[in-house]
């Protein structure tokens, strides 16, 4: 079975711009279509709506078959919920886990917030990838009540209107982490492996991932890796899109 496997690049908006725009540039040689992650609110800087250029540039990498797709509203934990969870949002997810212990009306305003500012600048996004991939049942719930079509998690990507699980697990670097040596040796390895088994994965960017030359080389090397082996690069829409037509 031939395998595939979609490539996201993470936090776009004004102060990643030349980053997600390098990032994207690699993927188009190849000719890979990336789902892009949009922080739409305010975060290090202006919101997206506001930069011109970027939301030109969005609407132009759409129109090339790139997904646009949902990322947070502002990219920052929220205070509260459970201990295990105040955890994970400080180290695994490095503070950015935004929707990791939130209850359906917070999250629900913070969606609706982040959809109505991609929708005045004519973005309509049909999934969700939560900051660190973390979300809160809470979260979960108001996503099907939004009517987002899908959403990921770290291991699996969750079609919201089926209730059918995609497992994928994501491959990502952590810049500065201590398993950042491991992960890069990992990452074109695992895309290899996987992708000759016909095991479907993700490979995960940031702009983090940017300053760090081996990091961009590593993470390039498993997207011609899974190419190579002949797998099928494609976005999440497409994945769930596929799936559904394809069920029995």
């Amino acid at each position: 079975m031939r395998a595939v496997f979609v490539v996201s690049v993470h936090d776009v908006a004004p102060w990643s711009f030349a980053r997600s725009r390098r990032w994207l540039a690699d993927l188009d040689d190849r000719g890979v279509p990336a789902t892009l992650l949009l922080v739409p609110g305010a975060w290090r800087g202006a919101p997206l709506p506001d930069d011109a250029a970027l939301v030109r540039w969005l609407h132009d990498a759409h129109g090339r078959g790139h997904e646009l797709a949902l990322h947070g509203y502002a990219h920052q934990g929220v205070p509260g919920g459970p201990l295990a969870r105040r955890w994970l949002n400080a180290v695994a997810a490095r503070g950015c886990a935004e929707f990791c212990a939130l209850d359906e009306r917070a999250a629900r305003g913070r969606l609706e917030s982040g959809l109505a500012a991609l929708a005045a600048v004519g973005i309509v996004p049909v999934g969700f990838t939560p900051p660190g991939w973390l979300a809160s049942a809470g979260s979960l719930a108001a996503l099907r009540g939004l009517g987002l079509q899908y959403t990921t998690s770290h291991l699996a990507v969750h079609d919201l209107r089926t209730g059918r699980r995609h497992r994928m697990p994501a491959l990502s670097h952590r810049p500065g982490g201590l398993g950042e040596r491991a992960g890069a040796a990992l990452m074109p390895a695992a895309a290899r492996r996987w992708s000759a088994r016909g095991r479907p994965f993700r490979i995960a960017l940031h702009p983090a991932d940017l300053d760090r030359p081996r990091l961009r080389e590593r993470a390039l090397r498993a997207v011609d890796a899974a190419l190579a082996a002949g797998a099928r690069p494609c976005t999440y829409a497409e994945l769930v899109r596929d799936a559904r037509r394809s069920a029995p």
